[in-house]
């Protein structure tokens, strides 16, 4: 696996996030990186990166409420 190509997307993701979220890229971060998101985004980049922006960012919204994150 291309660690830069992972890291890209993580970023890209983290972007999608924000928008979606209406939160800062700043914000989204902290929040992805104290749930576990970025983890996730990590191990399962392999399947991730093949969906849409819109379907990994409903994911991470769902993994990192049951990961305690409060937002929906």
């Amino acid at each position: 696996m291309d660690k830069k190509r992972v890291l890209a997307y993580v970023v890209a993701v983290i972007s999608e996030f924000a928008l979606a979220h209406q939160i800062s890229n700043q914000d989204a971060f902290r929040y992805l990186d104290r749930y576990h998101g970025i983890n996730f985004l990590e191990r399962h980049y392999d399947v991730e990166h093949t969906l849409s922006f819109d379907d990994v960012v409903e994911d991470l919204t769902h993994y990192c409420h049951r990961m305690g994150g409060e937002l929906l």
